[in-house]
């Protein structure tokens, strides 16, 4: 094979977090050679089964250090960003990853001349009271004056095997007697499988989405925080008790959590700011078909995908209502 017909390389940056692993199996199954883009490239062994032998590459890359950045892009046809933060950590702001690092991202994109595909999240909004959606927004800006050909996705909360909701409330209901109802419950999702994002993402890679455009990605039903609760809870067999928790307890009870040196807090204050607005596809979007549908992606129910990974928090594991004893 001369270099000409080589297959096209495409960067992925945080590729081994839970959305990136997916985007690397749908580009590595369309026959792509991909360099992931990591900081702790010793941990990312895990992707390599997931393509041929060769086909996917590892490089270092922190996106605080621009440097890194223009490394992993050099002769990409094609980068996608996969990097965001749920809470902050030591240098790793929200600032500093997913602002500076998007805008970073795009002008080595630019600077390579390869396509850009970012994932953002529904809530990104430059005025938002939130830390996280606030630097979301910012991001969002920045990268279209850069590269105004972009494709930026916003789903909403993402599920699947490794996913930090479904799983975080599974466990907490396996410990804790209750469940806590931040705000009532009544903050409303339209869970997203990973797969469907990590599709949409391939389709881009392909060449096959519009650039210049924000897409709103969504599940095909709207749940209220309680009734995801409640899903989860059938699916796990399990019949905690959902307790309302007031916003301003919530956010105390996170911020103390985040004084408590090498623990991760259940929630933080900014996480419950993000709970003070509903996060769904918007009417513009869905009118505009910037959505999976509109791409020509049929959106996955949650109840048909939670129990092939939540089975192991049911009291007995798979056996729980056989009959047959763990």
């Amino acid at each position: 094979m001369t270099l000409a017909n080589l297959p096209p390389l495409v960067t992925v940056f945080g590729g081994s977090g839970f959305v990136g692993r997916h985007v690397v199996r749908a580009l590595a199954k369309r026959g792509y050679n991909i360099r992931v883009a990591v900081r702790r490239p010793d941990l990312a062994g895990f992707l390599q089964p997931l393509g041929n032998v060769g086909q996917i590459s590892f490089v270092q890359a922190n996106l605080r250090y621009r440097s890194s950045i223009d490394r992993a892009v050099d002769g990409a046809s094609h980068v996608v960003n996969c990097v965001g933060i749920l809470h902050e950590v030591g240098r790793n702001t929200f600032d500093a990853v997913q602002e500076f690092g998007g805008r970073a991202i795009a002008e080595a994109a630019r600077g390579a001349g390869a396509t850009l595909t970012h994932i953002s999240a529904i809530g990104a909004d430059a005025k938002s009271d939130s830390d996280y959606g606030r630097t979301k927004g910012r991001a969002e800006t920045a990268i279209l004056s850069v590269k105004p050909d972009a494709v930026i996705f916003r789903p909403s909360i993402v599920f699947g095997p490794e996913d930090s909701f479904f799983n975080k409330f599974a466990e907490m209901a396996r410990m804790s007697p209750i469940l806590p109802l931040v705000g009532g419950g009544k903050t409303k999702f339209q869970p997203v499988y990973v797969e469907d994002v990590a599709e949409a993402v391939a389709r881009a890679v392909d060449g096959k989405v519009a650039g210049g455009k924000v897409y709103e990605l969504g599940g095909p039903e709207v749940l209220s925080f309680r009734e995801c609760l409640e899903t989860m809870l059938k699916v796990t067999c399990r019949k905690n008790p959902l307790v309302s928790l007031p916003f301003g307890i919530a956010s105390m009870i996170g911020s103390i959590a985040s004084l408590v040196p090498f623990i991760t807090p259940p929630i933080t204050p900014d996480q419950v700011r993000l709970l003070k607005r509903d996060n769904v596809v918007s009417p513009v979007a869905e009118a505009e078909g910037r959505t999976l549908k509109g791409l020509g992606i049929a959106p996955t129910m949650v109840a048909s995908v939670l129990g092939s990974y939540l089975v192991h928090y049911r009291p007995h594991g798979q056996y729980t209502g056989t009959g047959k004893a763990a």
